[in-house]
C-alpha cells in the first residue's frame, strides 16, 4: 500500500507543472504561450497516529491532517 489516508482515501494524484512563456498583449506582445509540462505528484498531507475503531482497540494508521482536524477519527 503507497501513500493513503486510512479514513479518507486520499492517495497520491499526478498533475503538471505549466512553464508559460511570452510577452502578455496587454505589454505588446501576442500572448503567453506554453512551453512545457512537466510531470509531477501532488501528495497527501499524512501522519501516523493511533487511533481507536469502532470495537475499542487501539491501532497505528496513517491518516490525512484534514481528517484529523474536521474529527473523522478519535485519538487514542
Amino acid at each position: 500500500m503507497g501513500r493513503e489516508c486510512a479514513v479518507t482515501g486520499k492517495k497520491t494524484t499526478v498533475g503538471r507543472r505549466i512553464v508559460r512563456k511570452g510577452l502578455s498583449k496587454k505589454k505588446g506582445g501576442i500572448g503567453l504561450h506554453v512551453t512545457s509540462a512537466t510531470k509531477r505528484k501532488f501528495k497527501p498531507n499524512l501522519q501516523r497516529v493511533k487511533i481507536r475503531t469502532e470495537n475499542g482497540t487501539v491501532k497505528r494508521v496513517w491518516v490525512s491532517t484534514k481528517a484529523l482536524r474536521s474529527g473523522a477519527v478519535k485519538k487514542a
